[in-house]
């Protein structure tokens, strides 16, 4: 069963629809940490700011469910500020800690002559490593962001893909059984749907 976490913040219904359109069926919105009960893999979404998801995943008590989901080996896919919130923690808008799934931290771009924060639209995504997750992604392949801060991992080794804006910055991660992309899958056409079937078959 795959649940896909509600909590009041995340682009939910766009990404439940890609999802439906890969004919997953056995899907569980989950608002609480008994609804985490029984799951094969976990999709965490997000939009909006880092401190105030998180906010909401302690009020909804299911902070410890996914620390304790990461810890058995289930497989988590976070998308956007979802995979910002894996990692320890974030300075946007002041300091705050994250899921602590990832070592790194979650930073602002920072101030470039002539380059607009928040990185929105289309950019090309590039391959760090080999993996199950890319099968059929061509290379040079583009994919659709919209973030202000990016994921700044502590191991290399954690990189997936990365792309450029300024600088170049995490565009996916990948530690064992944790998976995060920056972009928004759900509106990368042929490209993010590969990647979301890929997960629902990921095995680390």
């Amino acid at each position: 069963m795959l649940a896909v976490i509600d909590y009041g913040a995340g682009n939910l219904r766009s990404v439940v629809h890609a999802l439906s359109s890969l004919a997953v069926s056995d899907l569980r919105i989950a608002r609480a940490p008994q609804e985490l009960t029984g799951a094969s893999r976990i999709i965490l979404p997000g939009v909006g700011a880092f401190g105030a998801g998180m906010d909401q995943l302690h009020a909804q008590g299911l902070v410890q469910p996914l620390q304790q989901a990461a810890a058995a080996g289930i497989p988590i896919l976070g998308i956007c500020l979802g995979m910002q919130f894996l990692f320890d923690s974030s300075d946007e808008m002041g300091q705050h800690e994250g899921l602590g799934l990832l070592p790194g931290r979650v930073t602002r771009f920072p101030e470039t002559p002539g380059l607009k924060v928040p990185h929105m639209g289309w950019n090309q995504i590039r391959a760090a490593r080999e993996t199950s997750l890319l099968d059929g992604v061509a290379a040079g392949s583009y994919a659709y962001f919209i973030h202000s801060y990016y994921c700044a991992p502590r191991d290399a080794a954690d990189l997936l893909l990365t792309s450029t804006h300024g600088i170049s910055f995490a565009a996916a991660v990948q530690h064992g059984n944790l998976v995060g992309v920056q972009f928004h899958p759900e509106k990368s056409q042929r490209t993010g749907l590969q990647i979301l079937a890929n997960f629902m078959e990921f095995a680390p």
